[in-house]
């Protein structure tokens, strides 16, 4: 294995720590270790790619070019404690008035600089160690340096001030001969050719990755140095074996580039994320097509996850102590039992997220047999089994006074996948899905009943529909070519749905009063009255949500 030195560097312990005891060759620059590589000196190579503080390392990027053997295969995340010394060992901060160090960690650390030292002469060297040790036997009061505190310490150096750029990560990438196998947590990088202008292309190329529900983790673009040609450097989510990135890769080269081979694969690797995370494992009640499908794409973000249910050999109970969310996952009608039965067993430091369709009763009874120290949220998901992805999906989210960071980071995870997120209090929810779904639904039902009474075949009605009445059709058949259960449960929801259902009874023998006495007059003053509350702007934002239904609804089909 190689890095860059010196011995007790950043670049030394990222490499140490990827491979504990091995011996590590090291090279007084970049360019030297990408040709130790290139050649064959070299297995394994440790480069550094981002910093939190510093960001993205360009030049590295652009190094990859001349690498055409060998692959990205993995990352080492490596804190960066950087500490100030004093070469003289009777000074203070306020003594000192040149600093040593690195470009790359004078960059890090721009903010304590500008804050604490802001008059200090800044002495930029490749080689800390050496400058440090060229030092040594001449006056060097004054002199202060800024970098890893095992380095200071091993030059014998008084440390004043330790972590003085806090939060500051760095991350390598590591080079080696042969790709990595898939791990089912994977990100692959890819770079194109030069190429040629054409309009829209990079919004082309990154759109073939999100229609697929593929999440880009990191894009940037720059001119190729000889030709000015656009590159663009995409690292995305998923292994490059894995279908869905062959299928877009494929699409981008013939379709979009409309150019073979104008993909290159730096690589693919076991992904790293830069940001905390708090929730390691989720554990779920309910085995159903929804559970399924929301543990697949949780174990796609590196998360354990377990299902249970009545027929499973793990048991609710057993499962609960394992993990740090509980997820409900159950029809509406069995939502209250199942939190009564199972949620008092969840201790305190863990949550219980809450997919239902019926807030008010769920929340108060969750709140009611949980401890204080139990964080607990609502979510309701408005798109089923059959969607390819969460992207422009509505997502209804009822937080409570417990709602704390595993609930935040859940919250998350549906905005990272697109969803579109909505904060309701238990109420407002319950009546908004009185005129979302439950009344909808019935009306469907309703609909379909009147048109058996008839003997209306869908024949029938296909030819006479405008624009308008056509989407109360299809929104009929869509009801009836699911699961029948399901629609029944939204039906049957208790809550401030049921007043909604209520008025629009009232308010429709009502209608069907006026039209039935000829009442053109009233009906038109009413329709008018009823436009006040249906601008413009709702019917443009509807009408961008049609086009997700439409999607929907053509699979279907």
């Amino acid at each position: 294995m190689a890095t860059t030195g010196p011995k007790k560097s950043h670049a030394w312990m990222a490499a140490s720590r990827y491979a504990p005891g091995a011996e590590i060759a090291l090279y007084p620059h970049i360019r030297a270790l990408v040709e130790a590589f290139t050649v064959g000196e070299a297995q394994l190579i440790v480069v550094p790619i981002y910093n939190t503080r510093e960001g993205e390392n360009k030049p590295y990027f652009r190094l990859f070019e001349k690498i055409k053997s060998g692959y990205w295969i993995d990352n080492i995340v490596l804190p960066v404690q950087i500490s100030l010394s004093a070469l003289h060992p009777g000074d203070e901060r306020q003594d000192l008035h040149t600093l040593i160090g690195s470009q790359r960690v004078f960059k890090q650390c721009e903010e304590y600089l500008a804050n604490n030292l802001p008059d200090v002469t800044l002495m930029g060297v490749k080689n800390v160690e050496q400058a440090i040790s060229d030092r040594r036997g001449k006056t060097h009061a004054g002199f202060g340096a800024l970098e890893g505190e095992e380095l200071l310490t091993d030059l014998g150096l008084p440390i004043l001030e330790r972590d003085v750029a806090p939060h500051n990560r760095t991350r390598y990438a590591v080079l080696g001969p042969e790709l990595a196998v898939p791990t089912g947590y994977d990100a692959t990088v890819l770079i194109t050719e030069p190429l040629d202008d054409r309009v829209g292309m990079l919004v082309d190329i990154l759109g073939e990755f999100t229609r697929r529900g593929i999440n880009i983790l990191d894009m940037r673009s720059e001119n190729d140095i000889k030709t000015q040609k656009l590159q663009v450097y995409i690292e995305v989510e998923g292994h490059i074996q894995d279908e869905v990135i062959t299928q877009a890769v494929r699409r981008i080269e013939n379709r979009v580039i409309q150019q073979a081979g104008c993909l290159r694969l730096l690589g693919s690797f076991p992904r790293v994320d830069m940001r905390t995370k708090f929730i390691q494992s989720f554990g779920f009640i309910g085995t159903g097509a929804m559970s399924g499908w929301f543990a697949d794409r949780l174990e796609n973000e590196g998360y354990r996850v377990l299902l249970s249910g009545r027929s499973t050999p793990l048991r609710p109970e057993v499962m609960i102590t394992q993990v740090d969310v509980l997820v409900i996952c159950v029809p509406i009608s069995a939502t209250v039992a199942t939190i009564e039965r199972y949620a008092p067993l969840l201790e305190d430091g863990k949550a219980l997220i809450l997919l239902a369709g019926e807030a008010e009763s769920t929340v108060k009874s969750a709140l009611a047999v949980t401890s204080p120290g139990v964080e607990v949220m609502l979510v309701h998901n408005l798109w089923g089994p059959q969607a390819a992805a969460m992207k422009d999906k509505n997502a209804i989210v009822v937080r409570t006074p417990r709602s704390g960071r595993f609930c935040a980071e859940f919250e998350a995870f549906l905005y990272k996948h697109g969803a579109d997120i909505y904060h309701d209090s238990s109420e407002k929810h319950d009546l908004l899905m009185g005129i979302g779904q439950k009344l909808p639904t019935i009306i469907s039902v309703a609909l379909a009943m009147t048109l058996e009474m008839n003997n209306i075949t869908a024949e029938d009605i296909a030819g006479h529909c405008t624009l308008t009445s056509l989407y109360p059709i299809l929104a009929m058949a869509r009801v009836h070519a699911q699961n029948a259960r399901t629609y029944a449960e939204i039906m049957a929801t208790a809550g401030a749905s049921r007043k909604i259902v209520g008025d629009f009874a009232e308010n429709l023998a009502q209608v069907i009063s006026m039209a039935d006495s000829t009442d053109i007059k009233r009906l038109s003053r009413l329709i008018e009255g009823n436009v006040e509350h249906l601008t413009d702007e709702f019917i443009q934002a509807r009408m961008e949500q049609a086009k997700a239904v439409d999607e929907v609804l053509g699979r279907i089909i």
